[in-house]
């Protein structure tokens, strides 16, 4: 008869499960965090993508944002980081279509509405909770279908020790910004209790360096 361990039976171990770093190693383009001048804990969040494999993906630093229904946002220090691959227009792997293409608007689109997802009212009833966040992201859509409108301010901030341009807005729950990197993917990220002025970002040589704090 087999015998089977007890960290197997008993799950105590996670050797089981993919590790959220592997889905990070797929990617074809390079991650982007806070540079070297930044020491506090670093992390992994999430990545996303279609049938042409990972496209995105968030990396953390500082506090993990977390929200407490009854209390609202907690007093976190964090900024989150979003890396785009830049994709132009292609044709879907069935060749029946067109795959969207990624922009700046995408990654100010993923800061914005993951700023969103840590950042509900506080003493609201869930159901008006959701209302206000469909109300919220439809916002935060536009906003970033528009990065040239009165919703944006213009911030330089250094991408791997070079000036580069983004896209910048504060509001009442913290910032986000968007811009394209001199290697051309795409960037975003959104914060609380951190200044994005001074913010510096850079490639992030070893992802695995980064911790999984899922659970």
């Amino acid at each position: 008869m087999e015998m089977t361990s007890e960290a197997e039976a008993g799950g105590t171990t996670r050797e089981s499960e993919p590790r959220l770093v592997d889905s990070f190693l797929l990617a074809s383009f390079p991650w982007y965090g806070l540079d070297d001048a930044f020491a506090g804990p670093r992390w992994l969040q999430s990545t996303g993508g279609g049938d042409g494999g990972v496209e995105h993906g968030t990396v953390g630093h500082g506090d993990m944002p977390s929200y407490l229904a009854e209390a609202g946002p907690r007093d976190h220090r964090f900024a989150v980081v979003v890396t785009v691959a830049s994709r132009p227009v292609r044709r879907s792997a069935d060749g029946t279509g067109v795959l969207e293409a990624t922009s700046v608007s995408s990654a100010a689109w993923l800061a914005g509405s993951g700023l969103l997802s840590c950042t509900w009212p506080p003493q609201m009833e869930r159901q008006m909770r959701e209302e206000w966040l469909d109300q919220q992201t439809s916002v935060a859509w536009e906003l970033a279908d528009d990065l040239e409108g009165p919703g944006w301010s213009a911030l330089s901030l250094p991408v791997d020790g070079e000036a580069a341009q983004f896209h910048y807005r504060e509001s009442e729950y913290g910032w986000v910004l968007a811009g394209t990197t001199p290697n051309q993917v795409h960037l975003g990220a959104y914060g609380r209790g951190m200044s994005a002025y001074g913010l510096a970002f850079s490639v992030i040589k070893d992802i695995t360096a980064y911790e999984d704090r899922r659970g």
